[in-house]
C-alpha cells in the first residue's frame, strides 16, 4: 500500500487530488497540509511514499519544503504555477501537474510512479552518501530563483537564516546554516565560523594574524575565522 500526503493550500485542490485517488486501490491517504510547516512536519512523522505538493503556499513554499528533508519521497507537484516545470525536476519530481489538470492527465502521473524494484535502485541513488545539492531555490519578491552551489562564494548566518552570497549578490533563505551545510559538498565548502561556510574556490588569500586567520575571497569580503575552527583550516589551506 502507497503512503500519500496531499499538500496543498487550497481545500478544493485537495479534494479533488482525494476524489482521483479513490480510483487508486494501491494508495492510501494518511495526511493532508495546507502550509509548508504542516508539511514538513507531517513528512517526518509519517514517511510517506508519494506526496502531492503545491509550489506557493504559506510559510514555505514547496521547494523550501523539500530542502528541509533529510529523505525525499516522490514527489508529483500540483500547482497554477508554469515557471517552476523545470525546477520540479531539478528535485526529481516525477511530474508536473499544472491546474486545473484532467482526470486523464492526473492518470498519467500516476503512470509514472517507479515500481517497487525501480524504486529501490532511485531511492539507493538518491540518498547515497556523495550525494549534494546542486541547486537551491530562494525567493525573491514572490519569485524563485536557482542558485548553483558551484556560484556560492560563502554562506553566512542571517539572524536564523542563511545568506548566500554570489557573484550576482546576496540571497536571503529560509533555512538556517546547518542545514544549508549538510546540503553542501565538504569537498568544496569548509566551515570557517559558528555562522560563515566558504567555498574553497573563491578563496583568493589567507593573512595570518596574531591569534587567528583572515581569509580574503575573490569578491573582496574578508572573513575571519574563528579558534573552533582553526585545526580545519590549517589542515585544508593553510
Amino acid at each position: 500500500m502507497k503512503k500519500i500526503i496531499i499538500i496543498d493550500d487550497e481545500y478544493a485542490s485537495r479534494k479533488l487530488i482525494r476524489e482521483y485517488l479513490q480510483e487508486y486501490k494501491d494508495c492510501i491517504i494518511i495526511a493532508e497540509a495546507s502550509n509548508g510547516q504542516e508539511a514538513i512536519e507531517l513528512i517526518k512523522a509519517l514517511s510517506p511514499d508519494l506526496i502531492f505538493l503545491d509550489v506557493q503556499m504559506p510559510v514555505f513554499n514547496g521547494f523550501e519544503v523539500l530542502m528541509q528533508l533529510d529523505e525525499i519521497p516522490q514527489v508529483i507537484f500540483a500547482t497554477a504555477y508554469d515557471q517552476y516545470a523545470l525546477k520540479a525536476f531539478d528535485v526529481h519530481a516525477l511530474d508536473y501537474l499544472l491546474k486545473p489538470y484532467t482526470k486523464s492527465r492526473f492518470a498519467k502521473a500516476m503512470e509514472k510512479i517507479p515500481k517497487p524494484e525501480i524504486l529501490q535502485n532511485f531511492t539507493e541513488s538518491l540518498f547515497a552518501p556523495t550525494t549534494f545539492t546542486e541547486k537551491f531555490f530562494v525567493q525573491v519578491h514572490q519569485k524563485l530563483f536557482t542558485i548553483d552551489s558551484k556560484d556560492i562564494i560563502f554562506i553566512s548566518a542571517e539572524g536564523d537564516y542563511a545568506c548566500l552570497v554570489t557573484q550576482k549578490g546576496k540571497f536571503l533563505t529560509n533555512f538556517g546554516i546547518g542545514i544549508i551545510e549538510k546540503k553542501l559538498n565538504p569537498q568544496d565548502f569548509i566551515r570557517i565560523h559558528r555562522s560563515t561556510i566558504i567555498h574553497l574556490a573563491f578563496v583568493k588569500e589567507i593573512q595570518k594574524q596574531i591569534s587567528s586567520y583572515d581569509v580574503i575571497m575573490t569578491n573582496g569580503d574578508v572573513l575571519r575565522v574563528s579558534r573552533g575552527y582553526m585545526d580545519k583550516i590549517k589542515e585544508r589551506i593553510v
